[in-house]
């Protein structure tokens, strides 16, 4: 038969428990923030924010006269360059990145950043009548290599 410590222990177990799996979905919950970098008049660029915010994250609106100085500084290498760039947790999202590849790069230490370089048909924001280029999405490794984090193929 338990004894009460033992149920109070036990009770003090539960609470702790609770508390803790209270506080991950607390968290889960919370939209990631991105803060987009982009021109002013780039039609595109707007299309690819409603695109992240219809997919629940929050975003930080930038117009910037110079995206090129924008790209340098963040680490975009010239071979991934688009028409935007995004941060998320101090890594790049540069162009047309689908939000699953954004919020796939949340919490990996293997990539500096993520790109979907120039301007691919049918990619988020670029959707124009029902058609899609094949594309992929490129993940940059810090010792500078690329790696496809996705493939999307023509239709």
């Amino acid at each position: 038969m338990p004894t009460k410590s033992n149920l109070y222990r036990a009770g003090i177990q539960a609470s702790a428990l609770a508390v803790l799996l209270f506080g991950a979905a607390a968290q889960a919950a919370e939209p990631l923030t991105l803060d987009v970098h982009r021109d002013a008049n780039c039609g595109c660029c707007k299309k690819w924010v409603a695109h992240l915010q219809d997919n629940g994250f929050k975003v930080n609106d930038h117009v910037e006269s110079d995206m090129v100085a924008v790209k340098q500084r963040l680490g975009v290498a010239p071979r991934l360059a688009a028409c935007h760039t995004a941060v998320l947790d101090g890594k790049f999202v540069e162009g047309h990145v689908p939000a699953a590849q954004v919020r796939e790069l949340h919490g990996r230490t293997d990539l500096l950043g993520i790109a979907v370089p120039g301007m691919p048909a049918g990619s988020p924001g670029m959707e124009v009548g029902g058609k899609q280029q094949a594309y992929q999405v490129i993940g940059l490794t810090p010792a500078g290599r690329d790696l496809v984090v996705a493939e999307y193929p023509a239709n």
